[in-house]
């Protein structure tokens, strides 16, 4: 598999975007430009898996694939969620540590 530069752009510049929305729409809040990319590629990953397996085709073009990032970023954020609270995380991410740090200060 070769990747040109022009394709990574692509792949970086889709994660970020589709991070973003999905940090928005699910938690209204984004990640940081590092989280918002991991985030969005996983989600790009998760919805070229699964979106073809339910019978949905968005068509061809960077709108299609920030959709479909986007609709597997939301995915991979409520699972994560869904985790985060049956381990007894609470009220989100890093809200365990926060009290003790605004304790502090």
């Amino acid at each position: 598999m070769n990747l040109s530069n022009e394709s990574l752009v692509v792949i970086v510049l889709v994660g970020i975007v589709a991070g973003w929305l999905a940090g928005r729409i699910i938690d209204g809040g984004g990640f940081g430009l590092v989280g918002d990319l991991i985030v969005g590629v996983i989600g790009a990953l998760i919805g070229d898996w699964l979106l073809p397996r339910l019978g949905i085709n968005l068509g061809y073009g960077i709108v299609a694939l920030i959709i479909n990032a986007t609709i597997g970023a939301a995915i991979l954020l409520l699972i994560l969620r869904l985790i985060a609270r049956n381990r007894g995380g609470g009220g989100g991410w890093g809200s365990r540590w926060s009290g003790r740090w605004r304790r502090r200060w």
